[in-house]
């Protein structure tokens, strides 16, 4: 990947993510204004959601723009790392706002108040329109990191809240089914929390420096084994340096072949190919030996177990 790609690609995150940010934060104002004025917990909460997820955002913006700073002697590998935590808090922050919507939504259900069916209708209904606009800046990114994964969740969550409070606004209006707004509340906080619940573990697991999910390190490994000369692996270890940046770490038993450029050259051009990962560190070895964090080697003619650091 070339370095003109990544600026550009970087950009693109940066402009979107704060069109993101300024379109929730003038959103959130409305919604609060109307929600105070009719008295609707569904306008009310989704506006406290809309801030959580502006500062989900602002969260999501500081690890991009983190993960630019360059390396210097005192953090070799950057601050890449710090988009996994924005990742991270995205979860956090999406996982509080919503136990606190559901706490509000079950002292509603006790004491039902009359709301502004068309009022919420209308405004909740522009929600819908910023909400879904914001999440598509982020549709081509989610796939490949974990960091804008997180800002899109956010924001597909928020246009489900807003199409959930134009149901209840429309049920009350028609109905006047005062109950059926925390009802609808707390439907969208178990369909929100399902859903952010893979994000929260996927940010921990790539904070622990688990092997990211799409790599398969069998197949990293079959691959490293199938190089000329290489009779097995050993210390294999793979790990998200950011949430778009993998690392791969291995000892290549080689007790006869020679190694030389060519070799490294097409080793780390298919590990990046094949398995999209960009910094790559291969030792060879006349023979296996522990690595330095106590890992054993696999067994000789047994399948390798999955190696992490």
């Amino acid at each position: 990947m070339s370095g003109d790609h990544d600026h550009q690609s970087g950009s693109a995150t940066t402009r979107a993510l704060t069109i993101g940010i300024a379109l929730n934060l003038a959103f959130v104002a409305v919604e609060a204004f109307f929600g105070w004025k009719v008295d609707s917990l569904a306008l009310l909460a989704d506006a406290g959601h809309n801030l959580s997820d502006v500062a989900g955002l602002v969260l999501a913006l500081g690890g991009v723009l983190a993960g630019k700073l360059k390396p210097d002697a005192k953090h070799t590998y950057g601050w890449k790392r710090a988009s996994i935590l924005a990742a991270f808090g995205n979860a956090v922050l999406l996982l509080v706002a919503m136990g606190a919507l559901a706490w509000e939504a079950l002292g509603r259900l006790r004491d039902p108040v009359a709301t502004e069916g068309r009022t919420i209708m209308i405004v909740a209904g522009v929600g819908i329109v910023v909400n879904a606009g914001t999440a598509l800046l982020f549709m081509r990114g989610r796939e490949s990191d974990l960091n804008i994964r997180g800002a899109f969740v956010h924001m597909a969550a928020d246009a489900l809240v807003s199409a959930g409070v134009v149901v209840a606004g429309g049920l009350t209006l028609w109905f006047g089914w005062n109950s059926i707004d925390p009802v609808v509340s707390l439907l969208i906080v178990v369909v929100i929390v399902a859903g952010t619940l893979s994000l929260f573990k996927q940010s921990v697991h790539l904070l622990f420096d688990g092997v990211p999910d799409s790599i398969d390190l069998n197949a990293v490994r079959l691959f490293l084994e199938s190089l000329p000369g290489v009779e097995r692996v050993a210390g294999l270890h793979v790990w998200a340096m950011g949430t778009s940046d993998i690392a791969l770490t291995a000892h290549l038993v080689m007790p006869t072949a020679l190694a030389n450029d060519a070799f490294f050259e097409h080793a780390t051009k298919q590990l990046h190919d094949r398995f999209a990962i960009a910094h790559v560190t291969l030792q060879p070895v006349g023979a296996a030996f522990a690595s330095p964090c106590g890992e054993t080697n696999p067994v000789e003619g047994g399948d390798a177990p999955a190696e992490r650091s």
